[in-house]
């Protein structure tokens, strides 16, 4: 039994992968509920904190208290975005024999289709249930505004996945498999 395998088709280096991305993955979903679970002052506080300190770096003027806040919602749903994207994909890769590519239904044509379509779903549900919890917090509101936000951070990360992987398979001289062209 080597590292690399257990078994003859379970692969331990992908689980790991899987379980350390998943780990994260729920991190970042528990770190962005607790920014959100402060009251609108404690929230004021952290933007104005964090803009002094922008503003230090490139200048008065540059950023206000309302585009800072916009760019935390983009970045913090591009990197939710990013880290379920990985934890889907190796979870997806622990086992061929168990992989999408063997499901007698293919609804999605490719397994990277697939990981963009399941990371796209598990971020904007988190921004929405996000905006949700926030009525329920003293000095904040939920904004249908700040999900659509949020998308513009889920959304530039899914291009780049996307763009990246295909010149990753140009690079290589190959194509992406496609489950409709298996048959």
């Amino acid at each position: 039994m080597s590292l690399k395998k257990i078994g003859k088709d379970l692969s331990i280096l992908d689980l790991i992968a899987a379980i350390i991305y998943w780990g994260l993955t729920a991190g970042w979903i528990i770190f962005i509920f607790k920014l959100s679970s402060e009251n609108g002052t404690d929230s004021s506080l952290r933007s104005s904190a964090l803009l002094e300190t922008i503003e230090l770096l490139f200048g008065r003027g540059v950023f206000n208290d309302l585009l800072i806040r916009k760019i935390a919602h983009i970045t913090e749903f591009a990197i939710l975005t990013f880290l379920s994207f990985m934890a889907v994909r190796y979870t997806n890769r622990i086992s061929v024999a168990g992989s999408y590519a063997e499901s007698p239904v293919k609804i999605i044509k490719s397994d990277n289709e697939m990981y963009i379509v399941i990371s796209l779903w598990l971020s904007l549900l988190t921004a929405v249930v996000d905006e949700y919890h926030q009525l329920f917090v003293d000095g904040r509101d939920g904004s249908i505004v700040d999900v659509l936000i949020d998308c513009i951070g889920i959304v530039i990360v899914l291009v780049i996945i996307r763009v990246v992987f295909s010149i990753y398979l140009k690079r290589l001289g190959k194509q992406e498999i496609r489950y409709d062209e298996i048959s």
